[in-house]
């Protein structure tokens, strides 16, 4: 599973896969709707006879971006027909159109007419039901339409427009497509079609021996027809080619504000850092969602998505970004968890793009007892993000504008929802969303959370709130060191769990206690975070020569191996930088530096060939695992190289300044 090329504007998203087929489409929303939900609209070739959709095995592609932008650069070869395809796809930054330009590169050694072909398997707003395919002939073009969801289709040669057209039913009886009237190089050119539809158009070249021809592809997507019809002839009038150099540029532009000193990072390393913070751009809705993952293969094993914005994700990712220094992409997060946060103070498991509660199999009963469900980190981990961001780019304007609707009612549920025997808060599922209790990430998350809510109310003149609520997190902070640190085994446990109307610690090894020294309970210099990250950092080691960490022992998640005292899970890209990051904030000398600089280059290698980074590894051959890319993963590489960066300035300047004394 995995989305190799993923483009996009902030209002649309589309996914493409290694054959560089379109999989998913989402619009009007970053992740909501899919209107292609994971089906192949596939880009086919006829040359002099012979036809090849680019699924062939025979393809042979190298995939890759356009330097600091969100254009697609790919070539894909075939020497049996000895053609090469240079392919950049690109989505406009402002507008809902998509360009796909091809440049077809003749290696024989006569002219040859070759004709591409683009398929169109749309489920518009996520059901093949009711669709309509149809050739449109004010302008010769084709599109599809449901309700207010219309894509139109269209390009050009040097030959001249859309060549042939046809229209059908998909995956109805022995229907399989129009795809498969394209083999023979010639369509039907049937006008119309209802129901479970798709469509093919064609373009012809004529390519000299050694010579090259360019078509151009584009879509262009609105509410109506006459949205979708002014797109297209705006295409037209500006010309693809420059529609795309534009994207490239903006792109460009935008990336100027990321840091430009990284140390002494490989080229690649650097690469990937750029990369990873268009990537994160591509998954943040422009209205403030910030979604997990929307890669639609996941459905295949629980029928569910990452299309979801998860508001500790969320934060997460918002940190890093406004770390990296683009504040002004994620501040509409901040709005969305303020719209979002229930009348009781709290978030809830998670939402849809559009601000709707999303899917949950957390039950409010379980054997009769009551209980939220809810993960808390997720409340406690907006504030903490939100007053981080603060401290870096002084904008009082964001919290003083969420201040009554979102710092002070999730400071008053935090500050309330508390487990006072044990000085804790009150239990609630994992950050991993699979377990009940009371935890030592969530107990540091909250704390984290609470100090943030403090530092707002002190900001705000708030004196009386702002005690209140520090002494809460300090009670907290007392309650971590003392029922959740573990003298016998020198660590923090995992958590608390109830056994027998007793709470006992759960001892088993994870990663995410990291979470002690992230969110501000104790220093990494402190002796009990030291003993803590070195226990993950060797016990949740994945002794194969795929290496990384592991989430936790016998992790169950996507399981691949049964031997726990060498791969104790999958390794993990977000819990193998936990680990760097730690080495990072505990450097004393550039020395110090090698082991986290060898992570983020392990992290490179990790990547899918186009640059995305997947959820998680096998551990045996490092192939990608449930999602990809994810975009904590990226985020938190933007998180890992921002740290390293500044840490190696700041060593840098003190070495230098001991060697001149």
């Amino acid at each position: 599973m995995a989305r190799h090329l993923v483009i996009g504007n902030g209002k649309i998203l589309m996914n493409l896969d290694d054959n560089c087929y379109i999989r998913d489409i989402y619009y009007p929303f970053v992740g909501q709707l899919n209107h292609v939900g994971g089906q192949y609209c596939r880009f086919g070739i006829w040359v002099a006879g012979q036809f090849s959709w680019l699924e062939d095995p025979e393809w042979q592609f190298q995939l890759s971006y356009v330097a600091d932008s969100l254009v697609t650069n790919v070539i894909a070869r075939n020497d049996r027909l000895a053609i090469e395809l240079h392919l950049n796809d690109g989505i406009h930054q402002r507008e809902s159109i998509y360009i796909k330009r091809v440049l077809v590169r003749n290696l024989g050694t006569e002219s040859r007419e070759c004709r591409l072909f683009f398929h169109h398997d749309l489920m518009i707003d996520g059901s093949e039901v009711g669709d309509t395919a149809a050739y449109y002939p004010e302008n010769h073009t084709l599109y599809h339409y449901k309700r207010s969801s219309y894509f139109m289709f269209n390009g050009f040669s040097d030959e001249g427009g859309m060549m042939q057209y046809t229209t059908g039913i998909k995956r109805f009886q022995s229907a399989e497509g129009t795809w498969r009237d394209a083999e023979d190089g010639t369509l039907m050119g049937n006008s119309i079609a209802q129901g479970s539809v798709d469509s093919t158009i064609s373009f012809r070249t004529v390519v000299p021996p050694g010579g090259d021809k360019t078509v151009y592809y584009w879509m262009s997507i609105g509410k109506n027809l006459e949205e979708v019809k002014a797109l297209n002839q705006y295409v037209q009038e500006s010309h693809p080619e420059k529609l795309l150099s534009r994207i490239v540029i903006y792109w460009n532009h935008w990336l100027q504000r990321a840091e430009q000193n990284l140390g002494d990072l490989s080229p690649e390393a650097i690469n990937l850092f750029r990369l990873s913070l268009l990537i994160v751009r591509t998954q943040t809705d422009e209205r403030g969602a910030i979604i997990a993952a929307n890669d639609t293969d996941i459905l295949q094993y629980n029928r569910d998505h990452y299309s979801y914005m998860w508001p500790r994700d969320g934060a997460l990712i918002a940190d890093a970004m406004s770390a990296a220094g683009f504040q002004s992409v994620i501040s509409p997060f901040f709005q969305f968890c303020a719209q979002a946060l229930s009348p009781d103070g709290y978030l809830f498991h998670k939402y849809n793009p559009d601000g709707t509660v999303g899917s949950s199999w957390h039950p409010y009963i379980v054997q009769g007892s009551r209980r939220l469900p809810i993960q808390e980190d997720e409340t406690a981990l907006v504030l903490f993000a939100l007053w981080k961001d603060y401290t870096r780019n002084q904008v009082i304007e964001l919290p003083q504008a969420l201040y009554n609707n979102l710092i002070r009612k999730g400071a008053l549920f935090l500050s309330q929802y508390i487990e006072h025997s044990l000085s804790l808060p009150k239990p609630s599922y994992d950050l991993w969303e699979e377990r009940y209790g009371i935890w030592t990430y969530t107990s540091a998350s909250v704390y984290g959370g609470l100090m943030a809510a403090a530092f707002f109310t002190e900001l705000f003149g708030d004196y009386e709130r702002s005690d209140h609520l520090r002494n809460t997190a300090e009670g907290i902070k007392q309650g971590i060191l003392t029922q959740l640190w573990d003298e016998e085994s020198g660590r923090f446990a995992r958590g608390l769990i109830q056994k027998d109307n007793r709470w006992v610690k759960d001892m088993t090894l994870e990663s995410s206690m990291f979470g002690v020294w992230e969110f501000g309970v104790l220093p990494v210099e402190d002796e009990r975070v030291i003993k803590t990250m070195h226990a993950i950092r060797d016990g949740l080691a994945v002794k194969t020569g795929v290496g990384g960490v592991a989430r936790y022992t016998n992790d169950y998640y996507f399981q691949q191996s049964g031997d726990i005292e060498n791969v104790p899970g999958n390794p993990w890209v977000i819990c193998t930088l936990w680990v760097a990051n730690f080495e990072i904030e505990s450097a004393k000398t550039l020395a110090d530096l090698v082991k986290p600089r060898d992570t983020l280059q392990w992290v490179v290698k990790t990547a899918l060939s186009s640059g995305l980074l997947p959820e998680q590894l096998h551990p045996n051959d490092g192939s990608p695992l449930s999602v990809a890319p994810l975009t904590w993963s990226h985020a938190t590489y933007v998180q890992s190289v921002t740290r390293y960066a500044q840490k190696y300035a700041e060593l840098s300047s003190a070495e230098k300044s001991a060697t001149a004394i």
